[in-house]
Parts: C-alpha cells; structure tokens; sequence
C-alpha cells in the first residue's frame, strides 16, 4: 500500500512505476523482440483442450498481416465494429487495427438488431466483422437487419472465413500511429439511456492495465485466462492489454464453462484470475463439486461489484486467496483504485483500495465541487492520462462528465480516508450492476413504455445473492387495458432489449412514493421490494 497521510478527501498521483507513452504496435513488437518463443495466446474450446497456439513473434506475424488486410480495405482512422465471442480473431483484429491505423468499435454479441444498429451508426462503423455463431445464437441475420439502409456501411465480414478475413494482405500498408490516438470506442449508457461512444487511446489502454495487473503481481509468462467477455474493457483491454504489457500468456476462454474451467486451472497451474463476482461464486462451487485443486491460484480479482463477506471467505477457503477488487469505468480505461494483495481483510471487504498510479483521485461536493472532508460522503473522481478523449459526438456529455479542471465525475459516491483508501456509499446515477455489468434504468424504462398498456414505469436494482443486482421494473397500468401477463412482458421487452437488460421482477404499483419535486422515489421503491410490501408474482 502507499504509505499516505491526507488532510482531505484528494489523493495525489503516484509515480512508484515506469510512465511511459506507447503504441499498441510498439509494446507488441517490443515483446516479440525480448522473447519471440514465449506464448502470447492460447485458445480454450469449450471441451477444455488448447485449440490454437500464437508465441509473440508468431501474434506479431499474424497482427502485421491482418494489419495490411485491414489497411488494403479502409483508410486511416475508420471505424470498424467487431461483433463476436472471445475467439482469437477477435484479438487478431484489435491489433491489426492497431498496426493499420484504424478504430475498432466493440459490439456486444448479445444485442439485437435495433440496439446493433444504433451502435454502428452513431460510431459511423463503415464495416461489421462478426463471428457466424455466438452461443448458438446466429449473428449474421441481426447484423445484417442492423445495418440494413446505412449508407456508411461498405461491407460485412465474417469473423471465422480467413480467405475473406485476409483478403488484400499483399496490398495493404502498416501506418505509424501516435500514443493519444483513439484506437477504440465502446459504448456505455448514461442516465438520459441513450449509449455514447466512449473514445479511448493507446496510451490510456496500455498504461492503466499494465499497472492494474502489476498490482496483482503479473510476471512474463504468466497464463492469464480471459473469460470475461472482449467487447468489455475487462477483456480486451484489462486482460489483452494488460497482459501483452506484461508479456503474459493469454488463455481466450472461448465458453465460461465454470465445471470445465477449474479443471483447466488445476491443469495449467493458473497463477491468477480474474472475472466478476458471479464468475467467480461459480468456479467456488464447481471446485467444491469436482474436488478440482484450484490452490495454484495466488492472484483472484474482480470488478463491478463490491467483496462481499461470503465471496472473500468461500475463495480463501477454495483459492486459498482473497478476492482483490478492482474499481473504474469504461471512460478511464477501467481502473481508477485497485486492492493490493497484502491488504487486511477488513479494506478487502469495506474498501475498493488505493487509487492506481500516475492519477489524481478526489472526493467533492456534488453541488459546489470542492473537496470534501476526509470520511466525508461526496463525488468519485479523478484526473491524468488515464480520461476518456471524449464521446463520440457529444461534446455536451463530454462536458458534463469531464469539467474545467480536468477532474472526470464519476457518477458515484464515496469517501475516503486519511491513508487514501476509498468506499463507494452510492451512486449519483441510477445504475444497476448485474453480474459486473452496468445497466441504465432510463434506456429500459424507454423500452417498457412503448407497451400500450403500461402509462408509466420506473426501473430500480434490487439486491440479488448471485448477480449482485437484478433489474425491477415498477409499472402503473393504463386505464381501460388489460394488464399482460409475465410472460407477455418478458417476450415484450426481449423484442426489445437484450437478455440481461430484461426485468426479473414484474411489479404493478397504483402510486408512486415521490419527491418534493414530483420525482419517482426509486430507492423507496427497492427498499419496500426488498422489505416485502409488493407482490411480484404476476403471471
């Protein structure tokens, strides 16, 4: 930990590791120098067998080639989207795009058509490449739905077919890039429930997961699983990213297969992991269930959710290790604050640790924006290399998070003590986390609305033992309709929204708790879920 002594709630930058501005293309060229042999990737099918094996002089071959494929097919600086699993061609183009100049804009493969589309227009993606077949759900008809009518659109590529996916190789040229190039867009939602663009740049990338995984302990050569999914932050920049600075192996985990997965880690001597708390309660109970000796594990982290007690003490029982969470958001790279292994248990469970290097993290006022106090509850945020460049399009936004001062506002609530250790009390923003992903009430409540028979809805997170936090929606019935049963919403919303962003709690309510304002009270309405006033059973 860093041996700190504030007055007030402003933690000054750190400089206890090496700071400096690279390209993509440099790291990976830089490691296939210092140790071409070693494995850089590792593909893990869904049985449990390596598939495919890349050493860093082989991904550097393949990356330069996908590079000029990709350099032969569009012009610097144009967006791509990539829609797929977590299968090596997905690195393959993160990399190549790198090499090529281009931006890449993530797509999660779980959304439909409508919310596809949004993300390629509003991105300009002038290309889809896209993985035939994701967890038996074929892409190829929603991506082609999506972009049905977009002019910007000029072809769709499938993943998997080489011949198509190299095509031009022997054309195409590599381009020099800059560190603060955007190199990336993925897109999070705010509370108006519209998704912005978060534009993101090398040096952002490299940087803060090359500290992130140093704070855990990653060495040259570690096997480093990947089973979070790559259109997050958490894949393709934590994990890939991350462990390319590192030098690491990279295991793709094509299907989080917990049974299966533990196997590997006793198979493999995984020396860490990392993953969502839901992830994790899994792998627990597989061990527990297979008698798989996952011990080798030293390094267990997670994000997007706090530790809870019962997690900490499952994994030190089973890993022999606590679960080390780390803290951030999409428009800082992720990571703002990050546990350290030694840490007692006490700030594993109450804190989310110590800001990470080379960044300014404070605590202010919502309202006036002063630094608050030392214990004092007040606005997360933070300032240095590790901003957002921007949204993609929306400088109003843009403003709106990132101020004057340079200080981005997180949206979260917290305090923090006199050693610099931070705790999340809240959130200014009404965002539900489920299984480590962020969900906005206002994009479902748009959703919901649009039903004829629902006049007005307000969605709120309800604690869940397994998710962390499900999605409640809270609905007042029009007049003179009939009220549709749980299974008419649930294939209503699902018409509508991806799986994870429909309710797992139908609730029909005849007054809302409201404000001095005449704002829904959505804290009341999860506290009176929660304390059993509401009957959610509806079908």
């Amino acid at each position: 930990m860093y041996q700190v002594t504030l007055t007030e709630s402003y933690f000054p930058a750190q400089d206890d590791t090496p700071y400096a501005e690279r390209t993509i293309g440099e790291v990976l060229r830089e490691q296939a120098a210092v140790r071409p042999d070693t494995l850089a990737l590792r593909e893990l099918l869904p049985d449990g067998a390596i598939g495919r094996e890349w050493t860093y002089s082989q991904l550097l071959a393949d990356a330069e080639r996908m590079g000029r494929a990709l350099a032969s097919r569009h012009k610097r600086g144009a967006r791509i989207a990539i829609m797929g699993g977590n299968i090596p061609e997905w690195v393959l183009i993160q990399y190549g795009a790198a090499l090529a100049g281009l931006v890449i804009v993530t797509v999660n493969p779980a959304l439909i058509a409508r919310e596809v589309r949004y993300v390629v227009e509003q991105s300009g993606a002038e290309a889809v490449y896209y993985q035939p077949h994701v967890r038996g759900n074929s892409l190829l008809p929603i991506v082609e739905e999506a972009v049905t009518g977009l002019d910007v659109v000029q072809g769709l590529f499938d993943m998997e077919d080489h011949a198509a996916l190299f095509a031009g190789e022997d054309g195409g040229e590599l381009r020099e890039t800059e560190p603060w190039d955007v190199v990336m867009i993925q897109y999070t939602s705010g509370t108006t429930g519209f998704p912005k663009g978060v534009l993101l740049h090398q040096h952002g990338l490299l940087q803060c997961n090359k500290d992130a995984l140093a704070r855990y302990g990653a060495r040259p050569g570690d096997q480093l699983p990947c089973a979070v999914p790559l259109f997050h932050t958490s894949g393709s920049a934590l994990a890939i990213l991350g462990g390319l600075s590192h030098g690491a192996t990279i295991l793709l985990v094509s299907l989080f297969d917990p049974a299966m997965l533990v196997q590997v880690i006793e198979r493999e001597q995984i020396r860490m992991f990392g993953g969502v708390p839901t992830m994790i309660f899994a792998l627990i109970e597989a061990a527990r269930a297979t008698g798989a000796d996952v011990t080798c594990v030293e390094s267990l982290f997670s994000g997007g959710a706090m530790v809870a007690p019962e997690l900490n003490r499952a994994a030190q029982a089973v890993f022999g290790a606590q679960v080390l969470i780390i803290y951030g958001q999409t428009e800082t790279y992720p990571g703002i604050t990050a546990a350290w292994p030694d840490d007692a248990e006490d700030d594993i469970l109450g804190t989310i640790g110590q800001p990470l290097p080379h960044m300014e993290v404070s605590i202010r006022d919502p309202h006036t924006h002063a630094v608050c106090p030392l214990h004092a509850q007040g606005e997360i945020c933070v300032r240095g290399y590790n901003l957002m460049a921007g949204y993609n399009d929306n400088p109003e936004a843009t403003a709106e998070t990132i101020d004057a001062d340079g200080w981005l506002h997180t949206g979260d609530l917290g305090s923090m003590d006199a050693r610099g250790y931070l705790k999340i009390t809240g959130r200014v923003k009404e965002m539900i986390i489920r299984g480590g992903e962020n969900l906005f009430p206002a994009e479902i409540e748009n959703a919901m609305l649009e039903h004829p028979a629902i006049a007005e809805v307000a969605v709120a997170g309800i604690p869940d033992e397994k998710w962390g936090e499900v999605v409640a929606c809270f609905m007042r019935a029009s007049e003179g309709t009939a009220k549709p049963t749980e299974q008419d919403l649930r294939e209503f919303a699902r018409e509508r929204m991806s799986p994870q962003k429909t309710p797992a709690h139908w609730v029909w309510v005849t007054e809302w708790p409201m404000t001095g304002s005449n704002k829904i009270r959505k804290f009341a309405l999860a506290e009176d879920f929660v304390a059993g006033k509401y009957d959610a059973a509806l079908a």
